[in-house]
């Protein structure tokens, strides 16, 4: 039964423009410590610089470890709810989105799920990857896993450097390991990404 480890994160704290913060560089390393002692085989992130930029910190503690970018896992909206399953919450969130853009997030959530929501083939080894993203795709990855209605990725949310850990199995439902954990951080680099009034 071949297994496919995936560990997905949200990048670094960044800044209003998208860059990487200091902060951010600190929680990635922080998390590539983490991950060091794993047999990790792949690093893949966002085309974004936020996520490429946190990769790299993290891959410094998974030296010989490949690095590249992935298409499926830049930021964007994998659904939009019509106004019967609208949380009243978001309401406004979408306002603006027209037919062509949903069409186009909804295309590359499937891409993302087809390409990383999969057990191995038959025949293969194991694989362990790390998967360095934005919130929606994690929320979105982790909404499959659990077949959860398609409007609840709007109630997942991920702090920056938050580690998802999702296990596909041969002939079996995904695991959802873990969800959103920062045990790798030091309390005054937990929470950020996530608004204010989110936070415990």
């Amino acid at each position: 039964m071949a297994t496919r480890h995936l560990y997905v994160v949200r990048h670094g704290a960044a800044d209003a423009f998208g860059e990487i913060k200091d902060t951010g560089r600190r929680q990635a390393s922080l998390l590539g410590e983490r991950l060091a002692g794993l047999p990790i085989q792949h690093i893949r992130h966002s085309p974004l610089p936020r996520a490429a930029a946190s990769a790299q910190e993290l891959a410094r503690h998974l030296p010989g470890v490949p690095v590249s970018e992935s298409a499926e896992l830049v930021d964007h909206v994998p659904y939009v709810p019509d106004a019967a399953e609208m949380p009243r919450s978001w309401a406004g969130f979408f306002d603006g989105y027209d037919e062509t853009e949903a069409a186009a997030g909804r295309k590359l959530a499937d891409a993302l799920v087809a390409r990383f929501g999969q057990v191995p083939a038959a025949g293969e080894p194991d694989t362990y990857e790390v998967l360095v993203t934005h919130a929606y795709p994690i929320a979105w990855l982790v909404r499959e896993a659990l077949e959860a209605p398609l409007v609840r990725w709007l109630s997942l949310d991920s702090a920056n450097t938050g580690l998802t850990v999702i296990e596909y199995r041969t002939g079996l439902a995904p695991t959802l390991v873990m969800f959103n954990d920062m045990s790798h951080l030091p309390a005054e680099l937990r929470w950020t990404g996530i608004r204010a009034d989110g936070r415990p």
